[in-house]
């Protein structure tokens, strides 16, 4: 079962991310897809999170957040672990529907945002920083 909810999880994450990419090439639909990402981040990702957690309970006696021995002994129970995929997997996506969503406030072109969307997809504050850095030479423009 938690390999379904893993390889489920993955196909929803890249249709995701699909969105947010399509969002930055058709400006009319950008905010519907900033929006439909951050509802299925936070709705179906999070219900199957907490699904796999109550499913994976018992690894929680057996593991923790306490120290590298800890985690290792929890993320031994394939539902916690795959519950963990999904955190990265959802939070990562929520990271990506901000950039794009902040990068639209600043006029930064969309050619420039698809390296961090990509960073943020594969290594997640790797792209987040670069976005950092890369808002920093295009203030938020105010509102009319």
């Amino acid at each position: 079962m938690s390999e379904t909810i893993f390889n489920l999880g993955n196909l929803l994450a890249m249709a995701g991310w699909l969105t947010l990419l399509a969002g930055l090439a058709i400006r009319p639909f950008r905010p519907r897809s900033i929006g439909l990402v951050r509802l299925v981040a936070a709705l179906v990702f999070g219900a199957a999170y907490i699904g796999l957690l109550v499913a994976g309970r018992e690894a929680f006696g057996e593991g923790g957040f306490s120290s590298i021995a800890a985690v290792r002994a929890l993320f031994a129970n394939d539902y916690a672990l795959t519950a963990g995929w999904l955190h990265y997997l959802a939070f990562d996506l929520f990271v990506g529907a901000w950039i794009v969503e902040d990068s639209g406030r600043r006029g930064i072109p969309g050619w420039l945002i698809v390296p961090c969307l990509g960073l943020t997809f594969m290594f997640g504050p790797a792209g987040l920083l670069l976005y950092a850095v890369l808002s920093l030479f295009a203030p938020e423009k105010k509102a009319a």
